[in-house]
């Protein structure tokens, strides 16, 4: 009954924040077909002009403390890799040949990468030298952070978190919700429905990541070797249900799965 409550107060939201279906990618081999709503007055421009301001702040800051890397052999390594993935991104999505991308390396011991809206890429230094990536797996990460750009999974996100606080406020506008009762649809909404979701965004880009790879003729084993290391390095982490991303036992059995599928496209790119 709860759960029945918190999909009607929150569909309801979705129609107030004016939210539509829409298809940011091709499924691709990997098969990521998933409808994602967005609210039609947040556009792919308005967030993508957003988010370069705080990276070129990001970018700016690093370069004032004298951490952004441009020289170094992984300087050169992120960048190269970048180049072949990013050649690869219009296969799910056509108009990202016209995003205006950037590469960008910092020097920090984060084990920390992302490809923000419009794919503006930072990588972290610490990533690369504490795991002792291989160019296989520095694809493999940087694949992931590409594909959650190419699904917009930000303003995927932003429309989602809007469209909650509408349905909060229409739901104690109309109910007559106390603040305690509010608070509780809040913390249903967030553990039985925002956080699942996510979870199931971090495996669209897990699949769609692994694609971008092997297209780009990187061995999409590299994924299951990373994922291994990042388990090593992340213990103590929270359990998957309280957690936006996969267990590491899940994400690695669904890669897996899903290799077999991008083998043949890896195969295709190595021929000389």
């Amino acid at each position: 009954m709860a759960r029945a409550w918190v999909l009607g107060v929150l569909s309801a939201g979705c129609l107030l924040a004016g939210c539509q279906a829409v298809n940011t990618t091709s499924g691709g081999a990997v098969g990521v077909e998933r409808k994602q709503y967005m609210f039609s007055m947040l556009s792919s421009q308005q967030v993508d002009q957003m988010y370069a301001q705080s990276y070129q702040k990001t970018v700016g800051e690093a370069s004032g403390k004298g951490v952004l890397d441009k020289s170094s052999a992984n300087a050169r390594r992120v960048q190269a890799i970048a180049n072949r993935l990013i050649a690869q991104a219009p296969t799910f999505r056509p108009d990202a040949a016209q995003w205006q991308w950037e590469v960008n390396l910092i020097k920090s011991d984060e084990l920390n990468a992302n490809c923000g809206p419009g794919g503006k890429i930072i990588f972290y230094s610490g990533l690369i030298d504490r795991l002792k990536l291989s160019d296989d797996e520095i694809a493999a990460v940087m694949g992931h952070e590409i594909a959650h750009a190419l699904r917009e999974h930000g303003r995927e996100a932003m429309s989602k978190a809007y469209g909650i606080e509408m349905a909060k406020q229409g739901a104690g506008a109309l109910l007559g919700l106390g603040q305690d009762s509010l608070a509780l649809a809040d913390t249903v909404a967030n553990y039985g429905m925002t956080l699942p979701n996510s979870r199931a965004n971090e495996n669209e880009a897990d699949l769609i990541g692994l694609e971008l790879a092997a297209r780009a003729g990187y061995n999409p084993n590299a994924a299951i070797s990373l994922w291994n290391k990042m388990s090593q390095a992340a213990e103590g982490a929270p359990p998957e249900f309280m957690s936006t991303h996969p267990s590491s036992g899940s994400r690695i059995a669904s890669l897996e799965a899903a290799i077999p599928k991008v083998m043949p496209l890896y195969q295709q790119a190595r021929k000389p």
